[in-house]
This record gives C-alpha cells, structure tokens and sequence, in this order.
C-alpha cells in the first residue's frame, strides 16, 4: 500500500510539472485578445498608425548620444511593462531610445500599443522582423534549418512524455528537459539578438533586454562602464548557492560525453546571463562571434540535438567566449519565474528583475508575492487592458 501511495504521488508530480509546462507554453486569453483589438485598431484608427517615432526625431535612432535599448518580442503587455518601468525609473527619460522588435503578426498590434500609449519624452520605435532588409535567408541559413527541421519542430513541438522513463528519472531533472523544449528556442525572434551589430549597423553600445524583466533603477551608469575591450558586460551565475539560478557553469548545459564539446570546452567555465546585456557593437563587429555562433548551431543540428538542448544560450556561451565582461550582479537579479523563496530584500535592491522560468507574472502560475513589482507598470485603467479582462492582481 505504501508503494501504491508512493507511486501515485509520483505520477501526480510528474502530471503537475506537464500541465505547469503546457501553462507556461500558452498564451493567455486576455493577452491574445489584447493583441487582436490593437491589430484591429490599426486597421480602422489613423492614430494607431502614425509613425513611430515622428519624422523630427528619426535621425536620433541613430544618435549614439542617446542610450539605446534593444527588446525583441512577440508579447505586448510584457513590451509595455519593460518600457515604462524603463522609463518611470530613469534619471534621463528623454535619453532613452527604446528598439522594440517584433515578428509579423504581432508587428500592428505593438505599433498601435505604443502610437497610443506614449512613453514621452523617452521615444520609441517598433519594427517587424520582416522591415529589416539584413534579415534575408543568405544570412540566417541555420536558423531558417532548425526551425523547419521535421526532427527539430517534433521535439520541440510533439508529445513530451512519449518515449521518457518517468520511473529513472527524478521531477527536478523532468522539469529542467521540460524547460529545454519550450517551442520559443526555435523562434528566429528569440535567436535575433546574435544579428544586433548588423540590424543596427550605426550603433556603437546598446542595452539588450529580455521581454520579462523590469527595470527599478536608472541604467544610464551601463553606458559608462568600460567593458576594457569585451563585447558582452553580462552578470556571472556561477558566483551564488542556490542550485537553479546561480550555480551554473558549462556543465550545467552542455552534454560533456559530446567529443566535440569535451573537446573545446571547459565543464568548470562560469556561465553567464541573458535578460540584461551591454553590448559594445564596435568591438563585436571586429569579432566572428555570428559565425561562431551558427557553426555551432550547425554542429548540433548534424548532432541531432545531442550536445545540448536548451536554446539560445549555450551557443551563445561558446560564441562569446572570451568577449565576456562580467557586471555588478546587483544590476540584474534572475530566477523570479523559477523560485518562490526568492529574497524580497533582495528584489527591493536589484536594478533589473527576471522573471525567467516558466512562472512569469502575467501567467496564473506566476508566484503570487513577486507579481507585484511587474504588475505596477501595467496600466490597467487602458481600454485595451480593461476590455480584455486583464485584471490588477
């Protein structure tokens, strides 16, 4: 009887994990609708439609004078969020220039959010994947191929327990293959950060952010920070306790039975994040980090996925391997979408919050006690946000 009870409730962990995933994995029906009525309202309001930024200020998109932020999304409240607290949070709101990156069916919906919702006098530009005239096949053969990959969209897109042994595997270790095939790792819009030097040709330092962080304090310091030659100033996270978030080194991510990887890389190397990231673009353009980068990514096609599987890091770990510089860690605090004993104290204090991890704020399964600090950037008093039922939590 008590293996019976054992074994149950075993199953009903591994089929809480599953449904956490398919939670994560789904767009909520409030922010869905949000995208509907806006890209409605492009069609129907000349407002929604006006040029972003207006004709005066199109050559400061171009003004390294200005601080450059670079976001690429698909998710519109999430865009809104950033921006604003971006914004509310700065000592130099009319230095900010904000590069809001999108795909195609999102594209009028993010433009008619930010013609009708100005974040004045920072300025703001929307553009579609499909507005960049770099973006061409020829330049992006390896990523076109692991997103039409039958093999690649199977694992990312079909049946996640089908062929797993739950009964040698543990929940934590089910949970971490299950984060590994969100189908997001496969979106070019989520691969687009390794083209930045080239979607930007005229920029020389920008800030890269992640569509679910928030920022809480003025990050016009970054611009100021010598980077002594590096290309990517990116917080350590190999330098805490906690096993998610802060104790991850090469090994967590790569699969070192791989020659190729046992070959060319160091299982105690430091990782680094994500989410937050000064890039020095004149440095990066005298580098081969994009072809690095697609190599690799090559090398793990041909692989069939075998040297590693979580998306868009660890390639990017090799690639920036040694254009690394690493930043105060008090400038970007991660781990608010996996842990829910995460420090108040210490979120107070983070100039940059991430809710990486499937439980984001916007999502029923984000953790109730952290939702706050994003939730007050949302303006729920919109007609947009009140129609589609997007309540304050």
């Amino acid at each position: 009887m008590m293996e019976k009870f054992e074994r149950e409730i075993r199953e009903s962990k591994f089929a809480e994990l599953m449904n956490k995933h398919f939670a994560a994995s789904s767009i909520p029906k409030g922010i869905h609708c949000l995208s509907l009525r806006l890209t409605d309202e492009y069609s129907s309001n000349a407002h929604a439609r006006r040029q972003l930024p207006s004709p005066e200020l199109l050559p400061l998109l171009s003004d390294n004078s200005y601080h450059h932020f670079i976001l690429s999304t698909d998710n519109i409240l999430a865009a809104s969020v950033v921006v604003t607290s971006a914004v509310q949070s700065s000592l130099k709101p009319e230095k900010i220039v904000f590069h809001v990156i999108t795909d195609k069916k999102t594209y009028a919906g993010m433009h008619s959010w930010f013609a009708l919702n100005p974040v004045s006098p920072a300025i703001v530009e929307v553009k579609g994947i499909h507005q960049f005239d770099w973006l061409t096949r020829e330049n992006v053969p390896v990523l076109e191929a692991v997103e039409n990959h039958d093999g690649i969209r199977n694992y990312y897109h079909g049946n996640h327990v089908a062929g797993a042994n739950l009964s040698d595997t543990t929940p934590r270790t089910f949970a971490s293959k299950l984060q590994a095939r969100s189908p997001k790792y496969i979106s070019l819009l989520n691969h687009l950060r390794i083209y930045i030097p080239e979607l930007f040709p005229h920029l020389d330092k920008v800030v890269f952010l992640d569509d679910d962080i928030v920022i809480q304090r003025d990050l016009s310091p970054l611009w100021e920070i010598d980077l002594g030659g590096k290309v990517n100033g990116a917080v350590e996270t190999c330098r805490g306790e906690d096993e998610w978030v802060m104790s991850k080194r090469f090994r967590n991510y790569f699969n070192f039975s791989h020659p190729l990887i046992a070959k060319h890389l160091d299982p105690e190397e430091c990782a680094w994040a994500y989410g937050m990231n000064i890039f020095d673009l004149r440095a990066w353009r005298k580098t081969n980090i994009r072809e690095t980068y697609h190599s690799w990514l090559k090398e793990n096609l041909k692989s069939n996925l075998t040297m590693w599987k979580l998306g868009t890091l660890p390639p990017a770990l090799i690639a920036f391997k040694g254009h690394v510089h690493p930043i105060d860690p008090l400038w970007h605090l991660l781990g608010l979408g996996y842990q829910n004993k995460t420090s108040i104290e210490s979120v107070k204090k983070a100039a940059v919050i991430h809710y990486n991890g499937q439980s984001k704020p916007w999502l029923q399964i984000g953790f109730e006690h952290l939702r706050p600090f994003w939730a007050k950037y949302v303006n729920y008093s919109n007609d947009f946000v009140r129609n589609c039922h997007i309540l304050e939590t």
